[in-house]
């Protein structure tokens, strides 16, 4: 069994470090202080054609200092930890403290809402991975890519990937709290067709623990099932249809409904959801929580960056939305309340339905699967959305043939309230989590 890399710096140090550093702003005059300490290490392989790619190591430290001057507030960061740069450090952010402008909701949060404890989330697997075992892993990867199909033509590679941190976060009120994370990636890219015909697809896993991750030979083979069914892709007319959101891009929604619901869009009033908070945004049937808490959870966090304890909660109820998505400093700016969501959203989880896709596709009968999306066309202040898309043309709930070279254009507002279904076919690859959605109908721009 190989050994386990281990960090460079003892928790207990990054601990040393923060108290250093608030030691020091205290010191020197800061009325607040706050400082992050963190340090991270991975490696990455790529194999392509069966012919190592890249072997790639990565470590990293770094210490964020936030300084607060009354109402000022200052921000430096070295990666070098030694005592001079972090008294350098220090005394860069309180002169950038002192020449900014007073905002009169800059500042700590309340004392009251700093995590107390920190439980164990179960978020730190390392893995025991060789840099050969890497290049054997990814090569039995892309192999299983080529054995799928005779139509496989050539690869863009399939790669294997493991990282470890840990870190401390720590302020001039007594919060203190970190702790070590992992996350292990498998990735193929394959191309099928010849010439002209072409067509490009992939498929990854990615975990906290590597043996949850998908086998490499399965990664491999739905890359080139993907990449097959994609050949000979047309047009379509131009209408209004259905659309499906397979399970992957579903999550970019309700991507879109955190961004909408988010404090720093609604306080400056970018925000299609702007005044939207005890209002219908879904369906009745559609419930979304966040929770943080989860074991293993590619999204989890015990608290967040401003040091704010995380608790789990219901965003949308029967289609109502509950809560917004608010740091600190954004509920100050808008007279609320912090959600502990500075820094994002921690695992949110739309309620799934009773479909598979094939259910979704029957309950469809007719419209469009959109399984890639391309540009970023989405004006969150009005809600517009447009996107050039690729997928399947559906007839009679059965895929009839692959589609490319097409828009799909809608507005968010109408795109959540008009969503039909929400599948079973959950794909757990981030902090939102979703199965495939079903919308009533979007504008199909083709031929």
């Amino acid at each position: 069994m190989p050994e386990v890399a281990s960090f460079s710096y003892p928790f207990a140090t990054l601990q040393q470090l923060a108290e250093d550093v608030l030691k020091h702003a205290r010191e020197k005059g800061a009325t607040a202080a706050e400082a992050d300490v963190s340090e991270g290490f991975g490696q990455s392989v790529g194999v392509r054609c069966d012919e190592v790619e890249t072997i790639e190591f990565n470590r990293d430290k770094g210490i964020g200092i936030t300084i607060y001057a009354g109402q000022r507030k200052g921000y430096a960061s070295t990666s070098d930890f030694s005592a001079q740069a972090l008294r350098e450090t220090v005394e860069a952010a309180l002169n950038i403290a002192r020449f900014t402008a007073e905002d009169d909701c800059a500042g700590l949060a309340d004392a009251a809402l700093m995590a107390k404890d920190c439980p164990n989330l179960d978020l730190y697997h390392p893995w025991a991975l060789t840099v050969e075992d890497a290049i054997e892993t990814a090569r039995l990867c892309e192999q299983a890519a080529y054995e799928t199909s005779p139509l496989i033509s050539n690869s863009e590679g399939a790669s294997v990937s493991t990282q470890q941190a840990h870190f401390v976060s720590a302020n001039s009120l007594g919060f203190m709290g970190g702790y070590p994370t992992s996350r292990h990636y498998i990735s193929c890219s394959v191309i099928a067709g010849e010439q002209d015909g072409m067509q490009r697809d992939d498929w990854y896993t990615t975990s906290r623990l590597a043996s949850e991750l998908d086998a490499p030979g399965k990664v491999g083979r739905i890359a080139a099932e993907r990449a097959v069914a994609r050949l000979n892709g047309r047009k379509v007319k131009t209408g209004e249809f259905p659309v499906l959101f397979e399970a992957p891009l579903a999550g970019g929604l309700l991507g879109s409904l955190v961004h909408a619901a988010s404090g720093g869009a609604l306080y400056r009033k970018s925000s299609f959801l702007l005044d939207h908070l005890g209002k219908r945004v879904m369906p009745e049937f559609v419930n979304v929580r966040e929770e943080p808490h989860l074991l293993r959870g590619l999204g989890s966090a015990s608290f967040d960056s401003d040091g704010v304890a995380t608790n789990a909660r219901s965003v949308v109820e029967g289609g109502i939305l509950q809560g917004y998505f608010l740091s600190t400093y954004s509920a100050r700016k808008l007279g609320m309340q912090t959600t502990g969501n500075a820094g994002g959203s921690h695992n949110l989880i739309i309620q799934p339905g009773e479909l598979d896709l094939a259910g979704l596709l029957q309950r469809m009968g007719r419209g469009l699967l959109v399984t890639e999306l391309l540009g970023q066309g989405i004006n969150y202040v009005t809600g517009d959305y447009s996107r050039g898309a690729a997928g399947y043309w559906i007839e009679n709930g059965q895929i009839a043939y692959p589609v490319e070279e097409i828009t799909i254009a809608g507005n968010l507002k109408a795109m959540l309230l008009g969503i039909v279904a929400v599948g079973n076919d959950v794909q757990v690859r981030g902090s939102k989590q979703t199965g495939s959605i079903l919308i009533d109908r979007m504008t199909v721009a083709g031929e």
